[in-house]
């Protein structure tokens, strides 16, 4: 039997009857849903908003591009072929350089120098990816505060992935894109010194070489190849009591460089120094890249170096191709991983076990 004096009281623990939902689904709001989840996956859709300056249309035709799904590259096909029409109208320069450098301050001070006087900046930031688990930061965008948050610039950090110098898979492709967007400046920022940048000047009109002062032997620390691309070499953050050593470093740089064979761009290198902490020294590095500009269109070299690059991305797409199928036709696989056992078990030599494979695939093909 209950207490009396409890009796009186209701449980705090009973629900009380709440108020019912309204129905708020809108059909026509559900159809426009639909139409726009068909509009994505239309490559002629995503080309006339990429057109129009969308940049979300442009993020989604890049990640198109980069993906591996068969289905995604007719699309992205579709859309470069859309694209290529409205590109081929900026500036597209190469930036790399030792890790901690500060190519990422660099940038973002470059950039907002370059957005401030009305242009358009996109970014293609190459991020390191672990040969272990593929995995990649990506953290450009984080780096770059200010520089994500201006209207006139775009910002796409990609992994590196297996591609030659760090170049992402599809940067190449991209470039069209961010083009057909309107951006007149196109920034291709690498990996680092340390792997071949070839890739990356066989995409860019311009190529500059960040350095440090003060950190070693400057000379040892960048291989021969890389000086000769160099169109530009600035020594960063060239500040506070650094500035000695940075120009001591910009005078043996430029010896260096007088050691080089003549560029067939007609092109003299020069040697920088800079802060992108202090922003001092960024407007000539820009001043040199237009120069650089109207001497090579003044001479017809800037439009034959894209030429000669364009014959290069079909070479390397057709190598692309064909390694991809011969590593994905099933009988090659599983003749290879049979092949490891039996190299492993010195059965047959790697070099006989190569050509054993190699016979296979090409008899396949005859």
């Amino acid at each position: 039997m209950d207490h009396p004096e409890k009796s009186k009281y209701k449980s705090a623990l009973k629900e009380n009857e709440g108020i019912e939902t309204p129905n708020t689904t809108n059909p026509s709001a559900i159809v426009r849903y639909q139409q726009r989840r068909k509009q994505k996956l239309s490559a002629q859709n995503i080309v006339s908003r990429i057109i129009s300056g969308d940049k979300v249309a442009l993020s989604q035709g890049i990640t198109l591009i980069e993906s591996l799904n068969p289905q995604h590259q007719i699309e992205s096909n579709a859309i470069i072929q859309g694209c290529l029409p409205y590109a081929n109208k900026s500036v597209r320069i190469g930036i790399t350089g030792v890790p901690g450098v500060g190519k990422s301050t660099f940038i973002e001070a470059f950039g907002k120098l370059l957005t401030s006087t009305g242009k358009k900046v996109a970014v293609l930031a190459i991020d390191p990816s672990s040969s272990i688990t593929r995995g990649s930061i990506l953290g450009d965008k984080t780096r770059m505060e200010e520089l994500v948050k201006d209207e006139n610039a775009y910002i796409r950090p990609s992994a590196s992935g297996d591609s030659l110098g760090g170049v992402a898979r599809k940067t190449r492709e991209s470039i069209i894109l961010c083009e057909a967007c309107g951006f007149d400046t196109i920034l291709v920022e690498t990996v680092g010194v340390g792997q071949s940048e070839t890739a990356v000047q066989s995409m860019v009109d311009f190529f500059l070489l960040l350095n440090l002062a003060g950190a070693g032997d400057e000379l040892q620390g960048i291989k021969r190849g890389i000086m000769e691309m160099a169109d530009l070499v600035v020594i960063n953050k060239a500040d506070g009591e650094n500035i000695k050593r940075a120009h001591q470093a910009k005078l043996d740089f430029n010896r260096a460089l007088h050691l080089f064979p003549a560029k067939p761009s007609g092109w003299t290198p020069k040697v920088r120094t800079c802060s992108a902490i202090e922003q001092t020294g960024i407007s000539e590095v820009w001043n040199i890249i237009e120069e650089y500009t109207q001497l090579t269109q003044e001479s017809k070299y800037f439009e034959m170096h894209r030429r000669e690059q364009n014959q290069y991305w079909m070479l390397e797409t057709i190598n692309e191709n064909i390694l991809s199928h011969f590593y994905n036709t099933p009988s090659i696989k599983s003749q290879i991983e049979d092949s490891k056992k039996a190299v492993q078990k010195n059965e047959i030599s790697p070099f006989a076990a190569a050509q054993k494979i190699l016979k296979m695939y090409f008899n396949q093909k005859s």
